[in-house]
């Protein structure tokens, strides 16, 4: 499966870095080079390089490729770096920031639905990134308050709006991005940079399309 996919794999990075979605050597390294393929139910596999979401049970989705090149790009992602994940799934995101991060950093990722993290895990192990890379069960929307503060932290899951939990436990200089709008896939992808104690900046993205996102201080 990995050598009748890895061709396909590098046509569609290099699509996405003819339309500008990827621009950095780093993301288009990472997206190279973890295989999609291995974070999809067997049955989607074959799809693994069409840029579409795909399901992943639960009514959960892997994101499409193009978003997960575009959070990647807009969270400046540096190595060493201390990132959060609300929204495991099937690790895939987790795993192409953990290649960005490299082993001098580390991602904690917080996934609500225990058997999509179960499976998250042994993707991550299968492919080498466990390492850089905690899956924790819970509530995402209250963030990680003993691992924090965190240079990036970026949610796949639609918000009604932007929990104090995250602004609180992101570290001055830092980037949060997340999807904020209603519960129906409709959001705006939202990109805040913390420039002060309790002063940030907010620049909208662009609509998108997530699941909504679940907990104590989302829906």
């Amino acid at each position: 499966m990995k050598s009748e996919l890895s061709l396909p794999r590098k046509e569609l990075v290099a699509r996405l870095e003819s339309y500008g979605i990827i621009r950095s050597p780093s993301v288009k390294k990472a997206m190279e080079t973890v295989p999609r393929e291995e974070f999809l139910p067997e049955e989607f596999q074959s799809r693994a390089y069409l840029d579409q979401p795909l399901p992943i049970g639960e009514g959960q989705t892997i994101s499409a490729p193009h978003m997960v090149a575009i959070i990647s790009e807009k969270l400046d992602l540096k190595k060493g770096m201390n990132v959060l994940e609300i929204g495991t799934g099937f690790g895939y995101n987790a795993a192409i920031v953990a290649e960005i991060i490299g082993e001098e950093g580390h991602l904690y990722s917080i996934e609500r639905i225990s058997s999509l993290a179960e499976v998250a895990k042994k993707n991550l192990k299968l492919t080498g990134y466990d390492k850089r890379v905690t899956v924790i069960v819970g509530d995402g929307t209250k963030g990680l308050p003993a691992h924090a503060p965190f240079s990036r932290i970026y949610v796949t899951a639609g918000a009604p709006d932007i929990p104090e939990s995250l602004k609180n436990q992101l570290e001055i200089g830092g980037k949060l991005i997340i999807p904020v709008g209603s519960s129906n896939y409709n959001q705006e992808l939202i990109i805040i940079d913390k420039i002060g104690e309790n002063k940030f900046k907010s620049k909208n993205l662009g609509g998108v399309a997530f699941v909504p996102l679940i907990g104590e201080y989302g829906w």
